[in-house]
């Protein structure tokens, strides 16, 4: 039985400012209509057909808990559970996690691991050719996937492959001996991987039994073995999640699968052999907005367009709006990415060097590195309008049978005027309703709470006000998702 492995602890830098810390690009929705979290689950669809498969078992960071849940909710699908890393520790540590739950609820599953920021154009090869993973991974093999590089990629690991063991039955890939892992090459070290014929982007997809994953971390890696058993045990359910223990689990090193395991299987070993799929299926990690714009069409100067744009003599460029109008004239090969926030400009050859900026951003203090304007939280979603000096204003959006927690704040006061639906408000010892149009004044250090027992989204202008303006000011009293 193949058990999913969604590893969706991703907070990647290169695609900002539409990826952040606190909303990466697996939540977003750049080739499809679905965001890569909803298509990497939904592409599991097809695996059912074709063999048995279980629902997933989904990894992310705590931060990110009701994002996956109001994400897979809008699909309509149920993990069968969701681990909840309390510390990001990289993919290594993730994977035993999902392991020892199956091993505990499975009869040794085989699991495959799946990034949850990954773009694949062909689900039906891709089904077939986990079809035929799983033969040799029930066999005992160690799996991982390749990609046929089509460019001197700088931005993907390799796998140099050793003689080819031979073709599976329906002809979907080639299946090699793993000779090494070798890290992001520079440009001329990449151009001699493509001609040699010898190696494959590392696609970051693995499959091997429940029991050999753990065996092979007991052996290379013991430390995050035993941390992560430990956390795991002493772990506890909370509502739809598993919370493996917090300080158990921040002594794992963080370490990813392939440093950890998969470069350290000896090539001549045959418990277990370490074997790479080689496979076509318009992969992609949309890692880079020129990889994005592959797969989105273009105009006839070769631009892709989106969102509110207005472009005047501009060939070869990446332009998107996320909001505003965006104005360009007179531009070759630029990319110009627009957030309420934050805009991104640059050649497209400089685009690898994102992280970097994006490493300035946090080191010098500012919050563009992590943070939308737009929050997301399990009641909905709140949206920064406007603030200064001893103020902000917020547009909340709360939704049906939803409430925030009972709080109070030390330092701020907030003026509440419903412009959408009825609130049920809870203001020091009084308790009513508030209609389209109504207002109501929270002072500051007074315990309050705003309910929406409606059938549609509340909606409400949140003007807040004191000396101290900050997300940390809040001391809850009672909540109904188990934040503290």
């Amino acid at each position: 039985m193949i058990r999913p492995v969604i590893l969706a602890g991703g907070s990647g830098t290169r695609l900002w400012p539409l990826s952040r810390e606190d909303f990466p690009k697996q939540f977003l929705k750049l080739a499809t209509e679905h965001t890569m979290l909803q298509d990497t689950v939904l592409r599991l669809d097809g695996l059912n057909s074709n063999f048995s498969s279980s629902p997933p078992i989904v990894i992310c960071n705590e931060q990110h808990r009701f994002l996956i849940n109001e994400q897979l909710k809008e699909i309509k699908r149920t993990p069968d559970a969701t681990i909840l890393e309390p510390i990001g520790k990289n993919t290594a540590p993730a994977l035993t996690l999902a392991a020892l739950w199956a091993l505990k609820n499975d009869q040794d599953s085989t699991l495959l691991a799946l990034p949850a920021d990954q773009h694949i154009d062909k689900s039906e090869v891709f089904h077939k050719v986990v079809k035929e993973a799983a033969a040799l991974a029930d066999q005992g093999c160690f799996i991982t996937f390749g990609v046929p590089p089509t460019a001197p990629e700088t931005g993907f690991g390799y796998i140099k492959t050793a003689p080819m063991l031979g073709n599976f039955e329906n002809g979907e890939s080639n299946v090699m001996k793993v000779a090494k892992f070798v890290e992001k090459p520079n440009l001329e070290t990449a151009k001699k991987y493509l001609d040699s014929g010898q190696y494959l982007w590392n696609s970051g997809m693995f499959m091997m039994k429940a029991s050999l994953w753990m065996d092979l971390v007991k052996e290379f890696r013991p430390e995050i073995g035993q941390a992560c058993v430990e956390a795991y045990e002493k772990g506890s359910i909370d509502g739809n999640f598993f919370r493996p223990d917090k300080i158990t689990f921040s002594q794992s090193p963080s370490d990813s699968i392939d440093y950890a395991v998969a470069e350290n299987i000896d090539i001549d070993r045959d418990d277990p052999c370490s074997v790479v799929f080689e496979y076509s299926a318009g992969w992609s990690d949309l890692g880079t907005w020129t990889a994005i714009a592959d797969k989105l069409p273009s105009d006839a100067d070769n631009n892709v367009i989106k969102g509110d744009v207005l472009p005047e003599d501009v060939s070869n460029s990446i332009v998107i709006s996320d909001g505003r109008l965006l104005a360009a004239v007179g531009l070759d090969n630029v990319v110009i990415v627009e957030t309420p926030d934050a805009i991104l400009v640059t050649s497209k050859e400089k685009i690898n060097d994102i992280g970097k900026l994006v490493a300035k951003i946090r080191t010098s203090g500012r919050t563009e590195h992590a943070k939308h304007l737009k929050s997301h939280r399990p009641w909905g979603t709140y949206e920064i309008l406007d603030k200064g000096r001893g103020f902000q204003v917020k547009h909340l959006r709360i939704e049906p049978g939803q409430s925030i927690s009972l709080q109070r704040h030390k330092h701020r006061a907030e003026h509440w005027v419903v412009v959408k639906g009825k609130a049920k408000v809870i203001c020091g010892s009084d308790t009513y309703e508030l209609l389209e149009n109504q207002s109501t004044y929270v002072p500051q250090g007074v315990k309050h709470r705003l309910l929406n027992h409606g059938t549609e989204i509340l909606e409400i202008v949140e003007v807040q006000s004191g000396e101290v303006i900050d997300e940390d000011d809040i001391e809850r009293f009672e909540d109904s998702y188990g934040r503290v």
